[in-house]
Parts: C-alpha cells; structure tokens; sequence
C-alpha cells in the first residue's frame, strides 16, 4: 500500500474472492461461483430489465438503483474476468480506525443503498403525515 494525505488514503493492489470486506473469502470456490457469479448476475439482469421497463420510477429511486447496477456490474466484471476476484485498491481511516479495502464501485454501491434508504424513509415520513391528518 502506498500511504497519501497524512496515511488518511492508502491505495494499493488487492484481488478480493469474497463479498463486503472479504466476506465469505472462506467459502469453496464452487459456493462463491454459484454465490457471487450466478445469484449476482441474475440479480443484476434483474435489476436491469426492472430499470428499463418500469416507467414509474422517480428520479431519486432511478439514481439510486442506477448506482447500485452500474457498481454491482463493475464488481461482476471483476469476478468474471478475474478469476472470481474483485479488484480492490483503496483504504481509508485515522491510524488503527481505518475502512477494509474497498474499490469505486463499492463506493457507488453503497451510496446506491443509503439514497434507497433516504427516499424510503421520505415516502413513508410523507405516508404517515398524510395518514394523520
């Protein structure tokens, strides 16, 4: 790892088998495959057509499920092509606090998920002040 900003960012090469923070790094090769490969890429091409043929997304919900498919591809791409591995690069924190390694389509994922969290929270905020009235 190469240290930038005070050792606040740390980038360096890392080929990651498992999911979230080397979860399931554990697993055989064949439960990954089946795991991270075809649950994934189904999940993906689910995703996908849902994106395209529904019509009644709000632009806040298309966003967030935009970001989640277009890391969630990335990842995939990764995994696919790189032997199972996703290739992660980047590190950051305040001397022992520090992230696992994670890479850009992590990023994007998971602000994927907190706008889907926010927008949830929103509609059910606005479903109950409506309720009460």
């Amino acid at each position: 790892m190469v240290s930038y900003l005070n050792d606040t960012l740390r980038v360096g090469f890392v080929e990651n088998i498992g999911a979230f923070l080397g979860l399931g790094n554990s697993m055989s090769e064949q439960a990954r495959f089946w795991l991270f490969v075809v649950l994934v890429g189904s999940f993906l091409l689910g995703l996908l057509c849902y994106l395209l043929l529904n019509t009644q997304l709000n632009l806040p919900s298309l966003l967030a499920l935009s970001l989640i498919f277009s890391g969630g591809i990335s990842n995939f791409h990764d995994r696919v092509f790189n032997h199972g591995a996703v290739i992660d690069f980047l590190n950051i924190g305040v001397g022992s606090l520090r992230t696992g390694v994670f890479n850009v389509a992590d990023i994007a994922i998971m602000i994927g998920v907190f706008m889907i969290i926010i927008v949830q929270g929103k509609k059910d905020s606005s479903a109950l002040l409506t309720t009460n009235k």
